[in-house]
């Protein structure tokens, strides 16, 4: 039967960490075990001997602050040495009450998905803020377009993996990675599930969100970035048509005026023209070349997955 466990990112937890153990399950069906990794990413209060006090099995500190995505990450390594075969994403601020594991699991132990989110139905979700609502509509609907995925929910960080999609998972931001990690599972052809989920009432402010332009400017950049390393052909191909239809209508114009024997005067329509047309070709080789960039990056991920099971399988047969 396979084993679940249970990570925990935390940053100075001290205060809510109690709460989201206790109600973390300690059996769910199907499993054979269920065990608890609390991630301390520096923290300078007593979260490290809360989670000793409460019986957490497994414990990885950081010696400074790395933040949130770098924490998920090294997470999911630390599960899958520890011979996880699903790994269950949850905050330590107790947003996600603990009942629900048992719904991200399912889908996975069933073989219907390899990423299941928890949908908190912000977008409909009564008691929140008309801009936060429709940032979340936005926001996920980007992320859904990006990914190739119907995403109701992009931030949630309330996730589960199986061994096979944390071995595939590469977090390159640092800021987050709800968005990054759901685009690279659309990309990668993972199943991803979302099931509808509950939250707790808020126990403290969000420390990821210190004003919303701010995250939403940051979203917004890491979003851009994961399709450039994704999608760069389509981009700059875009970027350079649309540039060398400009120049040819700019050099049509000249022609035009040309034609009737006043091209002298619009000297400057055939000189904008001509380098509207040089740009959309840098354009073109650009995008070639980003694409060439992609192929090797996402041979590069396939070599880094085969590694990282190899290594793991030996690690087992230890």
């Amino acid at each position: 039967m396979p084993k679940l466990i249970i990570q925990i990112p935390c940053f100075n937890e001290q205060e809510t960490l109690p709460q989201t153990l206790e109600d973390l399950p300690r059996r769910v069906p199907g499993c054979e075990a269920v065990e608890v990794l609390v991630v301390d990413d520096g923290s300078t209060d007593g979260t490290v001997e809360v989670a000793r006090q409460r019986g957490v099995e497994h414990i990885l500190r950081f010696p400074r602050n790395r933040g949130l995505a770098a924490a998920f990450s090294a997470g999911l390594n630390r599960a899958l040495e520890l011979g996880a075969d699903v790994i269950v994403n949850t905050d330590g601020d107790h947003q996600y009450p603990g009942r629900f594991v048992l719904d991200l699991v399912q889908p996975i132990l069933e073989g219907r998905a390899e990423v299941v989110v928890g949908d908190r139905q912000i977008a409909t979700r009564r008691g929140y803020p008309r801009l936060k609502r429709c940032l979340q509509r936005l926001g996920s609907w980007v992320v859904g377009w990006t990914s190739g995925l119907e995403v109701p929910d992009a931030t949630s960080g309330f996730r589960a993996f199986s061994r096979e999609a944390a071995l595939r998972i590469v977090v390159h931001t640092g800021y987050t990675y709800t968005a990054e990690t759901l685009i690279q599972a659309g990309k990668t052809g993972l199943a991803v599930g979302f099931v509808p989920i509950e939250i707790n009432d808020k126990l403290r402010d969000s420390r990821l969100i210190k004003s919303t332009p701010g995250f939403v400017a940051r979203s917004a950049a890491a979003i851009l970035r994961i399709f450039l390393m994704y999608e760069a052909l389509r981009i700059f191909v875009g970027i350079g048509l649309a540039l060398f239809l400009g120049g040819l209508v700019l050099a049509g114009r000249y022609l035009y005026f040309f034609a009737i024997g006043e091209g002298q005067g619009h000297v400057q329509s055939l000189i904008l023209a001509t380098i509207l047309v040089l740009m959309g070709f840098l354009s073109f080789l650009l995008g070639m070349l980003a694409d060439l960039i992609a192929k090797n990056r996402r041979l590069n991920e396939e070599t880094l997955y085969r590694l990282r099971k190899l290594d793991l399988q030996r690690g087992r047969d230890a």
